[in-house]
């Protein structure tokens, strides 16, 4: 062997010397610890549990899941086989391709009365990735961000990936969970930057009055913080409430404003992984920016589909809206006809906030319910029911229920539920 070859022999044998090292030093290497921080999704955690079970041929019913029950419209998948069949599977521009940035204008304008221009709109991959990309772009280390009770799971984890401080602010069931305006002045400070608005309401079905973004809007005018409008339920809405976007107020409020929505609950489109913000083009820039060096584009075809869904019929959103509204009273009545839980009727979106605190710290199989995930977990193993405990949405008595199933499963499901429940002792 010659000189070059012993060389490279030996540099090989170090190299793999140095690589088995590193893996028996691997758990000495310290990985982020703001990112170890992160809590994982309870509802997606539940989710994943139920439909494990499930293929193992259990007789589960999930309470769990957070999209529509329906197929996606037939004219949006021929619209996207249409776009494959022209041969739209290019990279796009990354803030999505302006037909439908011009879309979601006009959509804005004759929806939610409020006018934007295409490049103050950045769709992304999904609502989730708009309100991530936002609190990336508007938070510096130290920021703090007030979030009503009870709250979607991931907002105070998004806002913690983006050094930021989650401020909660309580709010009542007696008032629908609405806002409170005299508990969020208490909560408002020299660091506040944003708010999170979501109207209609996830978990809780909440639908807020114009009184209460009127409100909400002056005291961030008042104080100098963004309001992040959540409004991706805002075409399920039951019994004649209605919706009103924030940014439609006023000229000053709109420019504050970092208004949300996205393509998956209206249209059943929760796997195209479709969203969007419209709001001021300075933010909209550096929110893009990131978004370059993130991601990329959006999914070009979803885009395309998501095109012809905004511009198409309303019609199948009205049948849909319509079953969810039949299930929605169904599972009020039932909840409130068990001893011991009790709902209020959402005016928005598709869950129930069952609550559960007349029951808790009573006994089931000798085991104490001391909180919503003790429920959760002996009502999914002795009954195969899944509910999403409310402590994932800062609520701990309470769990959530969608009604985003067929009647059939919510009637079985909740026939299991007050079995569960007379079982306490």
């Amino acid at each position: 062997m010659d000189y070059a070859h012993i060389m490279c022999y030996n540099w090989k044998k170090m190299m793999e010397q140095r690589i088995n090292l590193s893996f028996w030093e691997a758990e000495e290497m310290e990985l982020s610890r703001k990112n170890l921080g992160i809590a994982a999704s309870l509802t997606l955690e539940i989710d994943a549990k139920a439909k494990r079970m499930k293929s193992q041929g259990m007789d589960i019913i999930g309470f769990g899941a957070g999209e529509p029950d329906f197929a996606t419209p037939s004219y949006i998948i021929e619209a996207a086989k249409e776009a494959l069949d022209k041969g739209y599977t290019r990279y796009t521009p990354s803030s999505g391709i302006i037909e439908l940035r011009q879309s979601i204008c006009h959509k804005l304008l004759r929806d939610n009365k409020v006018s934007y221009e295409p490049n103050e709109i950045l769709v992304s991959n999904g609502a989730k990735h708009s309100l991530y990309n936002i609190f990336q772009a508007i938070l510096n280390p130290g920021d703090e961000v007030i979030i009503p009770l009870p709250y979607w799971v991931s907002y105070p984890e998004m806002v913690k990936m983006a050094d930021g401080i989650p401020v909660f602010v309580d709010t009542l069931e007696e008032e629908n969970f609405g806002m409170n305006l005299d508990n969020l002045k208490e909560a408002i400070t020299s660091r506040t930057k944003a708010i999170i608005i979501n109207s209609p309401n996830n978990p809780s079905g909440c639908v807020y009055s114009r009184e209460q973004l009127e409100g909400i809007a002056q005291l961030a005018l008042e104080h100098n913080f963004f309001i992040v409008s959540d409004e991706i339920y805002e075409e399920l809405l039951y019994e004649g409430a209605q919706h009103l976007s924030v940014a439609s107020l006023d000229p000053q409020v709109r420019d504050i404003t970092l208004l949300v929505n996205g393509m998956s609950k209206a249209y059943a489109m929760t796997g195209w992984r479709i969203g969007y913000t419209a709001g001021n083009s300075k933010i909209i820039d550096v929110m893009a920016n990131i978004q370059s060096h993130a991601t990329s584009n959006p999914n070009s075809i979803a885009q395309y589909a998501s095109l012809a869904a905004l511009n198409g019929p309303k019609d199948i959103i009205k049948d849909m809206v319509s079953q969810f509204d039949s299930r929605r009273r169904f599972m009020v009545d039932r909840i409130n006809s068990i001893d011991g839980i009790s709902c209020t009727t959402p005016q928005g979106a598709f869950y129930v906030m069952m609550n559960i605190n007349d029951i808790l710290n009573r006994m089931h199989n000798g085991r104490v319910l001391g909180g919503s995930l003790d429920f959760a977990d002996a009502l999914l193993e002795s009954k195969n029911v899944a509910v999403v405990p409310g402590i994932a949405f800062g609520a701990d008595g309470y769990v959530r229920l969608s009604y985003a199933t067929s009647k059939e499963n919510i009637e079985e499901g909740l026939n299991r539920i007050e079995s569960f429940v007379k079982e306490l002792i």
